[in-house]
């Protein structure tokens, strides 16, 4: 039997529609949209740290997030919705005659832990493919990958060659300095 959902369905219904509305506001007003944390229950204004991702007709359109809980769970959905659609440097702003084709995603985030190794052997052997998310620091270069990119990389190796080219770094790049925490999701969505 698979646990319960730690959302209502409620309360993922509506981070979803924060999310849409957040970019329907923008594309109307040009402004963000302004949440008040006190119109919404207690599960959503728990601090939270999330990421939004935007797919247009099964395509990657936009994905923002952040890794630390900064502000209640329903603004920083509103607040990644909108930079996801707007800000992500890989994609133009997302244009009104989208909006109708757009799917949002959304993955809460567990606080990150320490994920000490020290080879990359041990790294991939201790990956927990599917459920890990993967945070790699290095100097002032830092990557992330949610667990959801698992289901493109299926393989740790080539999940950390991948996230190592993210974070700007060669493919067989090791070093002392490296640092690894690991987080886990949970995801909301249609």
């Amino acid at each position: 039997m698979t646990p319960a959902h730690p959302y209502s369905v409620d309360d993922q219904k509506t981070l979803l529609r924060v999310a849409h509305q957040s970019v329907q506001y923008a594309l109307d007003s040009g402004n963000p949209l302004r949440i008040d944390p006190a119109l919404f229950s207690a599960t959503l204004c728990e601090m939270r740290a999330s990421f939004v991702t935007i797919e247009r007709h099964g395509a990657l359109r936009g994905c923002i997030g952040v890794l630390e809980a900064v502000r209640p769970l329903v603004v920083d959905v509103a607040h990644n919705a909108h930079a996801a659609a707007f800000s992500d440097p890989r994609f133009p702003p997302v244009q009104a005659a989208e909006l109708d084709a757009l799917e949002f995603h959304i993955s809460v985030l567990s606080p990150a832990e320490d994920f000490p190794v020290a080879s990359e052997l041990e790294l991939l052997r201790t990956l927990q493919p599917g459920i890990d998310g993967l945070i790699l620091e290095d100097g002032f270069r830092r990557a992330t990958f949610l667990p959801s990119v698992w289901e493109s990389l299926t393989n740790p190796r080539d999940f950390v060659i991948h996230l190592k080219r993210k974070a700007g770094l060669e493919d067989d790049y090791w070093s002392a300095r490296m640092r690894f925490k690991r987080y886990s999701t949970i995801s909301i969505g249609p």
